[in-house]
C-alpha cells in the first residue's frame, strides 16, 4: 500500500458477571457454561475492546454506534461478528489491520490455557497471522470491583495501515 500511514487505536471494555447463568466468552472462545458476563451481545469484553481499538485507529465511531445496546438485532450476537464488522469497515476505507495487542484484567478464570484458541479465533476475523495477535492477562491484585471478582475488563491497542 503506497501513500499509507500506520495508525493506532485504543479500546477498553468492562462487564460485570451476570446474576443469571450464561456462557462466558472471551476472545471468541467459550470459557465457561455458567459464569458469563452481563451484556446485550455475548458480552465478550476482549472482543469489544479489540473492536473499539480497530475502529478508533481508523477514526470511526465506537461499537455502540454500530451495535446499539437497544437494537434487538444485536441481542446475544457473537462478539466475533462485532470484530469482523470493525475490520470490514476499515477495509472498506482501503485499510487493513496490522496487529492487535490486548490485556484481560480478571481475578478468575485462568486465561492462559485459552489463549491459543483465542488467538486462532481472533486472527481469523482480523485477517492477520496469529503472531500478530497478543493476548495477556493480569489480576487487579484483589483491589476494587475487579479484585472482588465482580467482573472482567479488557484493554486493547490496534495498529491499522490506512491510505493517506
Amino acid at each position: 500500500m503506497s501513500d499509507c500511514v500506520t495508525l493506532c487505536g485504543f479500546g477498553y471494555d468492562i462487564h460485570r458477571f451476570s446474576v443469571e447463568p450464561r456462557p462466558l466468552y472471551l476472545g471468541g472462545v467459550r470459557i465457561s457454561e455458567t459464569n458469563g458476563l452481563d451484556g446485550h451481545s455475548d458480552a465478550d469484553v476482549l472482543c469489544h475492546a479489540i473492536a473499539d481499538a480497530v475502529l478508533g485507529a481508523a477514526g470511526l465511531p465506537d461499537i455502540g454506534y454500530w451495535f446499539p445496546p437497544g437494537d434487538a438485532g444485536c441481542a446475544g450476537i457473537s462478539s466475533l461478528l462485532i470484530v469482523a464488522r470493525a475490520v470490514e469497515l476499515v477495509e472498506e476505507q482501503g485499510g487493513r489491520v496490522i496487529n492487535v495487542d490486548a490485556s484481560l484484567i480478571a481475578e478468575a478464570p485462568k486465561i492462559m490455557p485459552h489463549v491459543p484458541a483465542m488467538k486462532d479465533a481472533l486472527s481469523a476475523v482480523l485477517h492477520v497471522s496469529g503472531r500478530r495477535v497478543g493476548i495477556k492477562a493480569t489480576t487487579n491484585e484483589k483491589l476494587g470491583a475487579l479484585g472482588r471478582r465482580e467482573g472482567i475488563a479488557a484493554m486493547a491497542v490496534a495498529s491499522v495501515l490506512m491510505p493517506e
